[in-house]
C-alpha cells in the first residue's frame, strides 16, 4: 500500500505537457504583466517630471511678467512726465525752467525704479521698421532717411522682460515724394 501512494505521488509529480503548457503561459503572462507594470511606471514618472517642469516654468513666467498690469499702468503716467516736460522745457521764466528740471529727475528716477523691474523702451527713430515692436501711423518722405525706417516716434514702446507691453507709434519714411 505504501508503495501505491507513492507511485501516485510521483505520478502527481510528473509534469505533462499540458501542464508544462500551463506554467509556461503562466509566466508568459507574468512576464507580460511586468513589462506592463514597468511601461506604466516610467511613462508615469516621465509625466510626473514634464508637470514639474510646467509648473517650474509656469512659477518663473509668474515672476516674470508678474508685474506686467502694473507696470502698463505706470507706463502712462511715465508718458504724462514726457508730455510735461516737452510742454514747458520752451518756457524761458527761470522758475519754470528749475520745475521742469526737478520734473526730470523725478522722470528719470521713476524710469530707473521700472527699468530695475524689467521694463525698456523700444528703439524706434533711426531704426528699421518692424510690425512686432512699431504700430505705423502715417508715412512720409524724408531726404537721405531709407524707405522702411522710422523718421518720427508719436508714442514710445515698451517691453517687459523682452515681451512687448506697448508698441511704438511711429512714422515711416517711404521712397516716394
Amino acid at each position: 500500500m505504501e508503495n501505491n501512494q507513492n507511485n501516485d505521488k510521483a505520478e502527481d509529480t510528473k509534469e505533462t505537457p499540458e501542464t508544462q503548457e500551463a506554467q509556461s503561459a503562466e509566466s508568459t503572462e507574468q512576464k507580460k504583466d511586468e513589462t506592463d507594470y514597468k511601461a506604466k511606471y516610467f511613462y508615469i514618472a516621465a509625466e510626473m517630471d514634464n508637470y514639474r517642469k510646467r509648473m517650474e516654468r509656469e512659477k518663473e513666467n509668474l515672476v516674470k511678467y508678474g508685474n506686467e498690469r502694473v507696470l502698463t499702468d505706470l507706463i502712462q503716467v511715465m508718458d504724462n512726465f514726457e508730455r510735461t516736460i516737452d510742454m514747458l522745457k520752451h518756457d524761458e521764466d527761470p522758475k519754470i525752467k528749475n520745475i521742469v528740471t526737478g520734473i526730470d529727475m523725478v522722470k528719470k528716477q521713476f524710469a530707473d525704479t521700472l527699468g530695475k523691474h524689467g521694463l525698456t523702451t523700444v528703439e524706434s527713430v533711426g531704426k528699421e521698421f518692424d510690425p512686432h515692436l512699431h504700430e505705423a501711423m502715417a508715412q512720409e518722405y524724408v531726404e537721405g532717411v531709407k524707405p522702411n525706417h522710422v523718421t518720427k516716434e508719436f508714442q514710445k514702446g515698451y517691453a517687459l522682460n523682452g515681451r512687448l507691453l506697448r508698441a511704438a507709434k511711429v512714422v515711416v519714411a517711404n521712397d516716394k515724394q
